[in-house]
């Protein structure tokens, strides 16, 4: 029997949600390590909160220090690599029909990545660094996708799966 053959229906959408993921994270990690200076940008304007209405009473939050915003952005990089190496690791689990391995690897990938979007993005970002105020260097709406995607994927995986009693009617609840 083959791979695709021994998944249910939730089972394959976990499965592909996996590789959809794994795919995505891989690109996202790779697109800044090889384009480094591209989302470097992005990270410094958001936490110099250079392009915000630069209000005195938030302006003590910004961080101006190239050494730490670049140390930021590495930690970023250094956690998208991890989030998508958990996500392949996830996905050779669920070709090696290794289900309970596969969906807590899922899972850790999905959190990982709901941390980075959710709280490195839309909390610390958009809220403490006040990225929502930027025209130009405002982040929320990509980051939501992302928080979206992976909540959306965490979701699914977990999920009750119907067992195949014989009798398709039974098992289908009709």
């Amino acid at each position: 029997m083959g791979f695709l053959a021994r998944l249910g229906g939730l089972r394959f959408a976990v499965v592909v949600l996996t590789a959809m993921t794994a795919l995505q994270m891989t690109l996202i990690a790779f697109g800044n390590i090889t384009d480094f200076g591209t989302n470097q940008a992005f990270v410094q304007h958001v936490l110099a909160m250079d392009t915000t209405f630069r209000s005195p009473d938030m302006m003590w939050r910004a961080i101006s220090s190239p050494g730490l915003q670049n140390a930021a952005y590495v930690v970023i990089i250094a956690w998208e690599t991890l989030t998508a190496l958990v996500l392949i690791a996830a996905l050779v689990q669920w070709i090696r029909a290794r289900a309970a391995t596969a969906r807590r690897l899922s899972s850790l990938g999905w959190v990982m990545w709901v941390l980075l979007f959710g709280v490195g993005f839309l909390a610390i970002g958009g809220e403490w660094f006040q990225m929502w105020q930027s025209e130009k260097w405002n982040g929320l709406q990509p980051a939501l996708q992302n928080f979206l995607i992976a909540t959306v994927a965490l979701v699914v995986a977990h999920l009750p799966e119907r067992q195949a009693t014989g009798q398709e009617g039974r098992a289908a609840g009709n």
